[in-house]
Order: structure tokens, then C-alpha cells, then sequence
């Protein structure tokens, strides 16, 4: 796993860098001669490569839009005409993909693809070359990467806005759309427990910033030698200490999910971790979501799963099947969740579209 410099990482942009930044997007703005006038970029962050880039109030705001553009889709059908967005996956992706093409086409904008699974963004010519080329033809840069150090570097050089799609530290996108989908269920996630068992990986780290940034509760139950990043846990309870975040590391998965509101597991076996395998497969076991374990959370506990799923190793078909599961409502919202993200990355308008009555 990678790591991150502490709180105030910034991506490891700095805030000069960030400031170049931004003078580049004023500066491509004001090159541009042709075409409609388009709203000002009206969100503080340039780019999500962490869910610390958006803090308590960008988690928020993204939460927020992506309830009123699930409710009311009619209303933002047109707000990113003209805008283009092109992405690169190092990783096979089925949700990520479709639901950020999708999502992007829905907002009146068009979506690229590039198939990167053949070799890494950066394998034929340096990343900052890449980025300054895509900087000039594109509006928006989706990647999923096996690196988090190429997202942060393509944030870094890049003076359009980066999404992390997925990397090896984070995956900010599920993390959101998966709080949005309690909420949903439960009205409001500061008084609920969400129990994740499994292996500390990049979904673990998003929960944990995202849980932290709702001031919500989360207990991360893992093998010993199989916990979150260092950096990422402390950097999410310094968020706590803001928020009244509640936060425990602990080893063992019954005592995590015991009242638990939400039990949530991931696969033991990460993509690029496959030489892993057998010895995951002889410590993992104790961490299955069985009916066994499920039964020990509340009774209205429902169970998560970011997909795909390896049925019959991190999760029993009696359980990912069974009325409690919201895997599909998990699924859907990374649609509504990336909408939000690309509305509010992309200055859609000075205000929200006033509401329809045809909603």
C-alpha cells in the first residue's frame, strides 16, 4: 500500500502548486474564444483524488446534490453540454466504468474511454507529457490505476480536475455512494454503527475518511497484519476530532458487527494482489460474513458489498442474497454519487436548476 504525507497532503500538490493550479484553469478559461459562456468553477476543490480533498463540507455538498439529482434527473439533463470527459483504466471495471459514462452522457456531456489494462497510463511517455496533452482537449480526467501516485501526479500536472476512480490506497467514489445508500436507509448516519470486516484496503481507507467526515461511527475489524494504513487512520481521526466521529481499529469481526447498524465486507484478494492469494486464503476465514456473523448486528443491520463479490469466500450466498443486502442500491448510487462529483468538479452552473414541475 502507499501512503499519503498527513493531513494536509493536498494530494501532495502543496498550496503553491494548488494556486498554480487554479491559475491555469483562469488561464484556459480566459484563452477560450469560442462557444457558450459557461458558469464559474464554484466548488474549493480542484480535484478528488482523496476523500480528503472534499473535508466534512465536500462530502456534504456531494451527498446533498447527488439526493436531489437522483430525485430529480430531468433537471441537470443539459448542465455539462459541451463538456468531455475521457478515462483511463489500468484495472478491469464493470460499475465504474458504466456508471461514470453513464452519468457523464446523462449530464448532457460526452465520455472517452481508454483501455489501459494492457500497460500502465505512463508505460510509453512521462505522465506530465500525458497530462499536459489531455489538459488541452478534454474538460475532465477519470483514472483507475493500480498506483495512487499516478492519480496525484496527473492532479498534479494537469490544470483540469482528476477523479480517483480507484487506486491502491483509496476509492473515494464507493465510499460516497455507499453512505448514500444509508442515509437512505436510515435518514441520518450520525448515530449508526458501520462495521467493516475484511481486509484494511482502499475501500477500508474510504469508509474511514468518509465515516469520519459524517461524524458517523465505524469499527474496521481485520487480521493483525492486514490493517489500514497508518496515515490514513490518523488523518481520519484528526477529521473526527471535528465531527464527533467515533472510530475503532479492532481484530476481531464478532466484536465489530455486534449492534452494528451496517456490516460491510470487500474481497480478500485485491486486483494486483493475486500472488497473495493462498496465504489470504488461509487467514481470512474468521472473517466470513455468514449468517452466523450477521446475526449478531442489529436486527434492522443491512449488508454492503462494493462488488464484485467471490460468493462463498467473503460473503455466503445466504447472506448477499437475503433481504438484509443493499449490494444493488450500493451499485446504483455510484451513479447519482459521480453525477454529483461531476457537476460540482465541473462548475455545472452558478445554482442548482430551479425545480420542474415535470419532475
Amino acid at each position: 500500500m502507499s501512503s499519503s504525507s498527513g493531513i494536509g497532503y493536498k494530494s501532495q500538490l502543496g498550496d503553491a502548486q494548488a494556486q498554480k493550479k487554479e491559475s491555469r484553469l483562469g488561464n484556459r478559461a480566459a484563452r477560450a474564444t469560442t462557444g457558450p459562456e459557461r458558469g464559474p468553477q464554484v466548488f474549493w476543490c480542484p480535484d478528488l483524488v482523496s476523500t480528503r480533498d472534499l473535508g466534512p463540507a465536500g462530502v456534504d455538498a456531494v451527498l446533498r446534490l447527488a439526493g436531489i439529482m437522483k430525485a430529480r434527473p430531468a433537471d441537470f439533463r443539459s448542465t455539462l453540454s459541451g463538456r468531455q470527459m475521457v478515462m483511463f483504466f489500468e484495472k478491469p471495471s464493470l460499475r465504474t466504468r458504466l456508471t461514470f459514462e453513464a452519468g457523464m452522457v446523462s449530464l448532457g456531456g460526452s465520455a472517452m474511454f481508454v483501455d489501459q489494462t494492457h500497460e500502465k497510463i505512463d508505460a510509453r511517455e512521462k505522465l506530465a507529457d500525458v497530462a499536459h496533452n489531455l489538459e488541452r482537449w478534454v474538460d475532465l480526467i477519470v483514472l483507475r490505476t493500480f498506483s495512487q501516485q499516478t492519480i496525484e501526479g496527473m492532479a498534479r500536472h494537469a490544470c483540469v480536475p482528476v477523479i480517483n476512480a480507484l487506486s491502491d490506497l483509496e476509492h473515494p467514489c464507493q465510499a460516497l455512494a455507499d453512505y448514500l445508500t444509508l442515509l437512505e436507509r436510515f435518514g441520518d448516519v450520525k448515530d449508526r454503527s458501520l462495521a467493516y470486516v475484511g481486509d484494511g484496503n482502499n475501500v477500508a481507507h474510504s469508509l474511514l475518511l468518509t465515516a469520519a467526515c459524517l461524524g458517523s461511527s465505524i469499527r474496521i475489524a481485520t487480521p493483525a497484519s492486514y490493517a489500514p494504513d497508518p496515515q490514513i487512520v490518523a488523518d481520519a481521526r484528526a477529521i473526527a476530532e471535528r465531527t464527533g466521529a467515533e472510530i475503532y481499529l479492532l481484530n476481531d469481526p464478532q466484536e465489530a458487527v455486534t449492534g452494528a447498524d451496517a456490516v460491510y465486507t470487500d474481497a480478500w484478494v485485491s486486483m494486483g494482489q493475486e500472488n497473495q492469494a493462498d496465504e489470504r486464503a488461509r487467514i481470512f476465514p474468521p472473517y466470513q460474513v455468514n449468517t452466523e456473523l450477521m446475526a449478531k448486528a442489529a436486527p434492522h443491520a443491512v449488508f454492503m458489498h462494493c462488488l464484485p463479490a467471490h460468493r462463498g469466500v467473503e460473503v455466503t450466498d445466504a447472506v448477499i442474497d437475503s433481504a438484509q443486502s443493499v449490494i444493488f442500491e450500493q451499485a446504483e448510487n455510484r451513479l447519482h454519487v459521480q453525477k454529483a462529483i461531476l457537476y460540482l468538479l465541473l462548475g455545472g452552473s452558478d445554482r442548482l436548476p430551479a425545480r420542474s414541475a415535470h419532475a
